[in-house]
Order: C-alpha cells, then sequence, then structure tokens
C-alpha cells in the first residue's frame, strides 16, 4: 500500500486540516473499557474484543453499573480520553501508534480501534459507543491520521540524517566536557599533592607555611579551579559552594539549551532522539485501516 492508511470508499474527510491541526475535535461517548489483543489489526480481532467487553460491561450492568461517560479529543497530536467533568486525561493514544478503526455499519453506534501502549507495548482494543457518531469519529481519527503522516514528513521524515548529525555532535560536546572537568580535577589533586610535599620538606620546627611559588613576573600561578580551602569566609561563616556543572541545565558549544527536534506540543518525548524516530517511522509505515464491520453477532449483543 503506496498511503499510510486506507479508508472506506466514498467517504469524505469530515473536518478541515486546520481544525485538526490547530485544535481538536471533541466528541462524547460511552467507554466499554479497553482489552489486550494478540494483532495489531483484523475484523475478527476488533470483534472478539467487542464481544468480550460487551459481556463484562453486561454482567456490570445487572449490578447496576452504568457505562462510564468520557470525551474524546481527537488532533493531529492523538486521540484524548478524558472525564468529562475534570477533563482528567484517563488514555492518550498517539496516530502513529494506532493501526486499526472500525465502525459498526449496522448498530451506527459502536466503533473500536487498536493502539499500541507506550509503555508496554502491548496491543490493546479501545471498544466504545457513541449515539450515530460511531463511522464519523472513524473518519475523523483516519483524517488525523493522515494529517499527522504528511506532518511527520515535512518536518521530520525529510531531515532524519541532519537530526541524527545534529545528536550525535550533542553527545560529542558533552563527553568533551566531562573529559575536561576530569582534566582538570586531576590538575588539582597534583597541586594539592605538590603543596603537601613541600609543607613535609619544610625545615624542623618551622611555623610558617609555605607560600605559594610564584613565577617570574612575581605571581602565583593560575589554578583552573580553586580549592575549597582558599575561599576566605564572611562574618565567620563559609561561603556557599559553587554549584557544580552537572548541576547545571546542559548547554551546547555556543551557550544554547540542547536542540529538541521533537518538541511539539503534544507532550513529553524520550530522550533518545534516534529511538523516537525509528518508533514513529515504523508506526507510520504499518498505516491506519478503516473499516465498516459487523459487531451485533447474538441477541447479547443488541442488550448491550
Amino acid at each position: 500500500m503506496n498511503r499510510a492508511f486506507s479508508r472506506k470508499k466514498d467517504k469524505t474527510w469530515m473536518h478541515t486540516p486546520e481544525a485538526l491541526s490547530k485544535h481538536y475535535i471533541p466528541y462524547n461517548a460511552k467507554f466499554l473499557g479497553s482489552t489486550e489483543v494478540e494483532q495489531p489489526k483484523g475484523t475478527e480481532v476488533v470483534r472478539d474484543a467487542v464481544r468480550k467487553l460487551k459481556f463484562a460491561r453486561h454482567i456490570k450492568k445487572s449490578e447496576g453499573q452504568k457505562i462510564p461517560k468520557v470525551e474524546l479529543q481527537i488532533s493531529i497530536y492523538g486521540v484524548k480520553i478524558l472525564e468529562p467533568k475534570t477533563k482528567e486525561v484517563q488514555h492518550n493514544c498517539q496516530l502513529h501508534r494506532i493501526s486499526f478503526c472500525a465502525d459498526d455499519k449496522t448498530d451506527k453506534r459502536i466503533f473500536t480501534f487498536i493502539c499500541k501502549d507506550s509503555e508496554s507495548n502491548k496491543h490493546l482494543c479501545y471498544v466504545f459507543d457513541s449515539e450515530k457518531c460511531a463511522e464519523e469519529i472513524t473518519l475523523t481519527i483516519g483524517q488525523a491520521f493522515d494529517l499527522a503522516y504528511r506532518k511527520f514528513l515535512e518536518s521530520g521524515g525529510k531531515d532524519v540524517e541532519t537530526r541524527k548529525q545534529i545528536a550525535g555532535l550533542q553527545k560529542r560536546i558533552q563527553d568533551l566536557e566531562t573529559e575536561n572537568m576530569e582534566l582538570k580535577n586531576k590538575v588539582q589533586d597534583l597541586e594539592n599533592q605538590l603543596r603537601i610535599t613541600q609543607v613535609s620538606t619544610s625545615p624542623a620546627g618551622s611555623v610558617t607555611p609555605m607560600s605559594p611559588s610564584t613565577d617570574i613576573f612575581d605571581m602565583i600561578p593560575f589554578s583552573p579551579v580553586s580549592p575549597q580551602s582558599s575561599i576566605p569566609t564572611r562574618n565567620g561563616t563559609q561561603p556557599p559552594p559553587v554549584p557544580s556543572r552537572s548541576t547545571e541545565i546542559k548547554r551546547d558549544l555556543f551557550g544554547a539549551e540542547p536542540f529538541d527536534p521533537f518538541n511539539c506540543g503534544a507532550g513529553d518525548f524520550p530522550p533518545d532522539i534516534q529511538s523516537k524516530l525509528d518508533e514513529m517511522q515504523e508506526g507510520f509505515k504499518m498505516g491506519l485501516t478503516l473499516e465498516g464491520t459487523v459487531f451485533c453477532l447474538d441477541p447479547l449483543d443488541s442488550k448491550c
């Protein structure tokens, strides 16, 4: 398949690209739950998951429990599942992790999608009940995936090698800074050992400590790292220690903070740039499949 997604024939997108790129599209639905599935795609896979969750929901309904309501926020950054009143995010599914999306072409209420969990890397099937909006939500997810894939190609896919080089240069700069600090510490240790040797070899009975050696201009040689004991005190108290380089924000050769090519406002990404690029490329390469199928197969389904 040449495109990153496949969709049902004779269907058009529901929203403008600007609405999904700059904002999000909200939908209200009932959340039947999620369950692990073995495959990232397949009608039979989601059909079994729907039947499983419907049966579990039927048991809870007989016990007096209601199906929880949620709000779906769909954009090019993913599908968020929120509690409608508090707006607390319950699940955040990134689009390149969503591989399959289907709605019930007979019921018009049930829809589902399969998403790879970011922590466990397991494939989870999410099932929802939305009054007459199942097909529209499915198409909206497909459109968001299409736009996200195009955005990735424009801002990420074309300059992958450049970003690899930037990441490599930043790593090299950090290694050089660490090596430089280690050399400074070794120089300081050698200076301290030299002072101890000079004091121990001074004439017996002498109470005056040997003054620091001077150069040909009668000046004390420059020390890149001054010993802590040489810092004068003020009002009988020791000045606060100078924070080490490791506690500061890492900066590059030009004094700027490290370049983050994935800082697009969607969320927090892992620090390994190459790992993130590989993950997104793999997800978009797999693509998103949209289907219309039949979930209601027995009388139990129609009662839920």
